[in-house]
């Protein structure tokens, strides 16, 4: 397999083949069909997201601000992205998370645990994982009235614009409707939190390090709203869904873990986010000609740092490819690296491993329906499409 002969519909199927020959073969490679340089080995993704003054994340051109708008938290640098993280990251600290989580994240679980409670079998994606995930980003953010259904069709359309790296117009214009919603919906609510603040990200994105009397623009924080909502919204729930999986196909592993689970859950959803990352890129531009593995990238070039193959390297995890809760714990690449690592990892983690341990603890017999065997799509996102179980 050459660069050239890569296509999406590879990486969507399933992009891990893919990745395991650019490691061995081409580490550093220009893939014409996502317009990007690839990265997939552990040591050139970390050389590439940790030094910002060789590889800068301002990238005007990448499909998360062509889609979402600037400035943004995932595409600036310096005093602009530390405004836009400063208004995020204090409610997400690890400190913060243990203090509110379990009290929000509990009773959403616990309501969608009761919808599916006497019917038998049930899609986990569908019916709990997703649904939870996007109510507790929502609700943890500040948007206490916006509905399930629509949070969900937000984060859909939002994710066709940041995965449109080939430019594709169905997708794009798909992405625009979204964020034309969204601007509709949360524009006049951020004007609201300007007049009268509150104690809520939302809000303190608008106030946090201003004069007294002034606030951001409501416009300039808008484009990170869309990110946080697009990211937050997915990663837990998708990386649910990957961990359950992983635990279902191993009944030794689910064994132990019920036995214990105060000690293998945390290890189980570490393992989970590192065998199928939720997110599978950090995007960079070569500030100047560049020499990463003996390769030259030009200077002005786009770059994937690929987290999910960054995971899947043989010389830093044995059997990557294998999911493995007991495997010598090992940092992992799932939460991104660098200024602009995962501001909300804590909350992430401490999400799935709720919705896990009341699934868990309300169905002993929990297993995968054998007709219906969950199926991976994607590549800068990727997650079981459905979870088909049988709830006993």
């Amino acid at each position: 397999m050459l660069a050239d002969d890569i296509t999406i519909a590879d990486l969507e199927n399933d992009p891990y083949p893919v990745y395991a020959h650019l490691r061995q073969t081409a580490p550093i490679a220009y893939i014409p069909a996502a317009n990007v340089w690839f990265a997939t080995r552990m040591a050139e993704v970390e050389a590439i997201t940790k030094f910002p003054a060789r590889f800068s994340p301002e990238a005007a051109t990448s499909p998360v601000s062509r889609s979402f708008g600037t400035p943004n938290i995932l595409t600036t640098e310096g005093p602009v992205h530390a405004e836009l993280r400063g208004g995020i990251e204090p409610h997400y600290r690890p400190r913060a998370v243990a203090g509110y989580v379990e009290a929000l994240v509990r009773p959403i679980a616990e309501s969608y645990l009761a919808r599916i409670a006497g019917s038998g079998a049930a899609n986990l994606m569908a019916e709990y994982f997703e649904p939870i995930s996007t109510l507790s980003l929502a609700r943890s953010f500040g948007f206490d009235d916006i509905d399930e259904p629509q949070l969900r069709r937000w984060f859909y359309g939002l994710s066709q614009g940041a995965i449109n790296y080939e430019g594709d117009v169905g997708r794009q214009a798909i992405s625009d409707r979204t964020c034309a919603e969204i601007d509709a919906v949360v524009l006049p609510i951020l004007h609201r939190l300007a007049r009268s603040p509150e104690p809520s990200p939302l809000s303190h994105m608008l106030h946090s390090g201003m004069p007294d009397g002034q606030t951001r623009p409501p416009e300039m924080i808008l484009p990170t709203v869309k990110v946080t909502l697009l990211g937050g919204m997915q990663e837990p729930g998708h990386g649910a869904g990957s961990v359950l999986t992983g635990l279902l196909s191993n009944p030794a592993q689910m064994a132990m873990l019920r036995d214990n689970m105060d000690e293998w859950l945390p290890r189980a959803v570490d393992e989970g986010l590192r065998w199928v990352a939720p997110i599978g890129t950090q995007m960079r531009v070569a500030r100047q000609d560049e020499v990463l593995a003996g390769v030259t990238i030009p200077a002005g070039a786009p770059i994937a740092a690929i987290l999910a193959s960054a995971n899947h390297d043989e010389t830093v995890f044995t059997h990557p490819g294998r999911f493995d809760m007991t495997r010598p714990k090992a940092s992992h690449a799932a939460f991104g690296y660098g200024n602009h690592f995962c501001a909300g990892k804590w909350f992430a983690k401490a999400q799935i491993e709720i919705a896990l341990r009341l699934l868990l603890q309300r169905y002993p017999a929990l297993r995968l329906d054998p007709d219906r065997l969950p199926e991976f799509r994607g590549w800068e996102f990727r997650a079981p499409t459905s979870l088909f179980t049988i709830l006993e």
